[in-house]
């Protein structure tokens, strides 16, 4: 077999969201996402579980509907979905992340630089695959959802959390190889 020799660039973790400075508000940030039945499964496991949290919290549903519904129960406060700036701002005032392991969500919380908490999505390969080799690396604790007690969210002070994956990206250089 031949090697290429392809040119490549390092662009970073790709995210939609920014750091941001903001004073913090939640001790935790719960935010649900996948398909269902899984999602809703989380969401009925996560309710009972949340009860027994100190803090204070915010937990997003991940539930898309046409008005957005906000309730306050104690020290809870549950949102059935955000938009992009909501998310963005809801991540930046929360201490520390109860979520999915998926791609996708592993650079947010980079790019934010959040300790985080997984439970992965029962069959998502992928999603059990990183959150077994981030707990291995000592980076983030991780349960398997019937197992997630609230208790285990202590794990996250004996972790590193993800590395900060800052890159300085000249975007005008990298696409250039689409002009003619």
């Amino acid at each position: 077999i031949e090697s290429l020799s392809l040119k490549t660039k390092y662009i970073g973790p790709l995210s939609r969201l920014q750091k941001k400075l903001l004073s913090k508000k939640y001790d935790l940030l719960v935010i649900l996402s996948g398909p269902e039945p899984q999602r809703g499964i989380l969401e009925n496991h996560l309710k009972k579980e949340i009860i027994r949290f100190k803090g204070n919290a915010i937990f997003i549903e991940g539930n898309v509907e046409s008005e957005q519904k906000i309730v306050v129960k104690q020290n809870v406060t549950y949102y059935n979905f955000m938009n992009s700036s909501e998310l963005e701002q809801a991540f930046n005032e929360s201490e520390m992340v109860l979520c999915r392991s998926g791609y996708t969500t592993i650079m947010d919380l980079a790019q934010l630089r959040k300790k985080a908490f997984f439970i992965p999505t029962p069959g998502q390969y992928e999603q059990e695959y990183l959150a077994k080799k981030l707990k291995k690396e000592g980076l983030v604790p991780y349960a398997n959802q019937s197992d997630f007690r609230m208790e285990n969210i202590e794990e996250i002070q004996d972790y590193k959390g993800l590395p900060r994956l800052d890159s300085k990206i000249d975007w005008a250089n990298l696409f250039e190889v689409f002009e003619k």
